[in-house]
């Protein structure tokens, strides 16, 4: 069966429409450590105080938080979405670190109000951490 010029171009505005509507993930807004898994090791998250996260478009600032005093920035970088994986690249950080300046890829998903992040570190190290939306 033959089909029409104009139904080939329609499916193709149809397609590009309908792909118009799908939203992209977006780490924006604020996240608190919930644990993770390091090298096969469960860790839950710290009781005497929180690790905080807090993305814009491009960049991100982690904190220290203990409720007796304010916020202490350990790290921040900068950060790019690709399809499933988030490539940071820390470009401060307080302690001494391996992967200062050097782009880190993570496989990444959001699912309700959890960011999930896996890895292998450039030192060998397999992670997957978890971060809880802040409200």
């Amino acid at each position: 069966m033959r089909q029409k010029p104009g139904f080939v171009a329609s499916l193709f505005v149809l397609a590009i429409t309908a792909s118009s509507f799908i939203a992209k993930q977006s780490l924006k807004g604020a996240w608190e450590y919930a644990g993770g898994i390091y090298n096969g090791k469960k860790e839950g998250a710290p009781t005497d105080y929180k690790l905080q996260r807090k993305y814009d478009k491009e960049h991100f600032e982690s904190f220290s938080v203990d409720s007796g005093s304010a916020p202490e920035k350990y790290e921040a970088g900068d950060y790019i979405l690709h399809d499933d994986t988030c490539v940071e690249t820390q470009t401060f950080s307080g302690p001494p670190s391996k992967v200062l300046n050097i782009p880190v890829p993570y496989l990444y998903f959001i699912r309700n109000d959890t960011l999930t992040l896996k890895a292998t570190l450039p030192g060998g190290m397999v992670v997957e951490e978890y971060w809880k939306r802040m409200k």
